[in-house]
């Protein structure tokens, strides 16, 4: 009495299972079994914060943030205006494939 290829097949694919508890039942019988970690808080010394209420800033370096502010509003700009100019370009190049 000859069995099919396919037959054999799920007969293997059938015992996998039970295969896989009897393993699981040996390794916890004889595993090493750990520990339960607990999870520990510990509290620290809260931050201090120091105001700085009477300190000046000086002329030359508010100067200087507003230059380098100045300057990265120009910047953004600049870029928008590349985005859109290649965004443009792309859809120029769509049109012209069809």
């Amino acid at each position: 009495m000859a069995y099919s290829e396919t037959r054999i097949v799920i007969g293997g694919l059938a015992h996998v299972p039970v295969l896989i508890f009897i393993a699981n039942f040996i390794k916890g019988k004889f595993g090493i079994k750990t520990e339960e970690t607990k999870d520990t808080v510990v509290k620290g010394e809260p931050v201090k914060i120091i105001e700085l209420s009477n300190t000046l800033v000086k002329e030359e370096k508010a100067e200087a943030i507003k230059e380098i502010s100045n300057k990265l509003d120009s910047i953004e700009q600049k870029a928008d205006e590349v985005y859109e100019k290649v965004k443009k370009k792309r859809k120029d190049k769509k049109k012209k494939k069809k």
